[in-house]
C-alpha cells in the first residue's frame, strides 16, 4: 500500500485522472458481463429446440410461455415477437421479428465499445504525464543549481514513468475485456439472426400447410 500511495504521490495529477478512468472502465466491465451473462443470454440450441417442438405440435401458447421464462433473454423476446404473430401472414411475422431485432440489437452492443476508448484514452493520459514529466525534467535542469539537479531529475522522470506505467496498467485490462465482451456480443447476435430466420421458416411453414393454433 505504501507502494501505492508513493507512485500516486509521485505522480501527481495525473494518476487521479487515470485512477477515475480505470473506475469508470471497471464500472462498464461489471455492467457488461452481467447483462451479457445473465440477463441477455441464454442457451440457444436448447431453447430453439424446445421452441422448435411446440411450434410443430401445434403448442403456441406454451411455446409464448416458455418465451416469458426467460423475459430479459434477447433471443427469447425476439422469438416471443414472432410467435405473437404466429396466426398471422408471412409478412407480419417477419416484420414483427425484425422490429424485435432492432430493438434488442443496441441493448447487447451498448457500452461494450466504450472499453476501447477508456483503454485509448488512458494510454494518452498516461502519455502526457510522461511528457509532461520530461518536460519538466528539462525544465529544471536548465534553472537549478548544479547540487539540486539530480533531485530535480528524479522526480520528474518519476512522474513520466509512474504515469505511463498506470496508463496501461488501466489500458491493458480494458482492451482484453472489450475483445472478450466483444466476442459474447457477437456470438448472441448470430444466434438471433441464425434462429429469428429458422423461426420465420418454421412458422411460414406452418401457414402454408394451413395448420391453425388450437387444432
Amino acid at each position: 500500500m505504501d507502494e501505492i500511495a508513493k507512485a500516486m504521490s509521485e505522480g501527481g495529477i495525473w494518476m487521479y485522472v487515470i485512477l477515475a478512468t480505470s473506475i469508470v472502465g471497471v464500472g462498464i466491465i461489471i455492467e457488461r458481463f452481467i447483462f451479457l451473462f445473465f440477463k441477455y443470454n441464454i442457451n440457444a440450441s436448447a431453447f430453439m429446440s424446445t421452441i422448435q417442438k411446440l411450434v410443430m405440435a401445434n403448442k403456441i401458447d406454451q411455446a409464448i410461455k416458455l418465451c416469458n421464462a426467460a423475459p430479459t433473454a434477447a433471443l427469447a423476446r425476439v422469438v416471443k415477437a414472432g410467435l405473437t404473430r404466429a396466426n398471422k401472414s408471412e409478412s407480419e411475422i417477419q416484420n414483427a421479428v425484425e422490429e424485435a431485432t432492432l430493438e434488442v440489437v443496441p441493448l447487447i452492443q451498448k457500452r461494450t465499445n466504450s472499453l476501447q476508448a477508456i483503454a485509448n484514452i488512458a494510454t494518452l493520459l498516461g502519455l502526457l504525464g510522461t511528457i509532461i514529466g520530461m518536460i519538466g525534467a528539462f525544465n529544471d535542469l536548465a534553472v537549478v543549481s548544479a547540487d539540486k539537479r539530480q533531485e530535480a531529475l528524479g522526480r520528474n522522470i518519476s512522474l513520466a514513468m509512474n504515469t505511463t506505467a498506470f496508463g496501461l496498467i488501466v489500458a491493458i485490462p480494458c482492451m482484453a475485456a472489450h475483445v472478450f465482451l466483444t466476442n459474447v456480443t457477437k456470438k448472441i447476435i448470430d444466434e438471433i439472426d441464425q434462429y429469428s430466420v429458422k423461426l420465420e421458416n418454421l412458422l411460414i411453414s406452418r401457414l402454408s400447410g394451413g395448420v391453425q393454433a388450437g387444432e
